[in-house]
């Protein structure tokens, strides 16, 4: 089930598209370890088509049904199972990014100062880390830097909150 996107419209996704293809040309764009040699190469492709007309759902479906994953990955030098869930979790959590890196460039050429961590997604037990960034607002200008300098990883103002967190911003 995709994350609710409330801000996914036509110039959120033109700005996420900039943003993919900004980090494609400076190879900065991220490359999840779970993806085969063929999925790394099909990546910044799938995941643009995905910001023009999908959602982190049918990117993970793309990643399922193109066989873009490994089975296998060395963990502490032993080989192990790739996670079921590791399509979803990468389309997610990837997907999330540029979405949030688009709303932040909507609210800056809106000149909106601020945007707004919500829940994207229910949860059933949800990490108090997450109840606590919700309804906290962050200067667009910041997260967008944060976020760009940071690719795959925790940034530092803590957006997205670590893989599945359910949390994204809004305008």
């Amino acid at each position: 089930m995709p994350l609710h996107y409330e801000n996914l419209d036509v110039t959120t996704r033109k700005f996420m598209q900039e943003e993919i293809e900004k980090d494609t040309e400076n190879s900065t764009i991220y490359i999840g370890s779970y993806l085969n040699e063929e999925g790394r190469i099909l990546w910044p492709s799938l995941l643009l088509e995905a910001a023009k007309n999908g959602n982190d759902a049918s990117l993970a479906a793309k990643l399922r049904n193109e066989n873009l994953l490994k089975t296998q990955a060395l963990r502490s030098g032993k080989p192990v199972s790739v996670p079921v869930t590791a399509a979803d979790t990468l389309s997610e959590g990837e997907f999330n990014r540029y979405y949030a890196r688009g709303v932040c460039l909507h609210a800056i050429s809106n000149g909106v100062d601020d945007v707004t961590v919500y829940r994207a997604r229910a949860s059933s037990n949800p990490r108090s880390s997450s109840e606590a960034k919700i309804g906290l607002k962050y200067k667009a200008k910041e997260l967008l830097k944060d976020l760009r300098e940071n690719p795959g990883v925790d940034t530092a103002l803590g957006l997205p909150n670590g893989p599945n967190s359910g949390l994204s911003v809004k305008l």
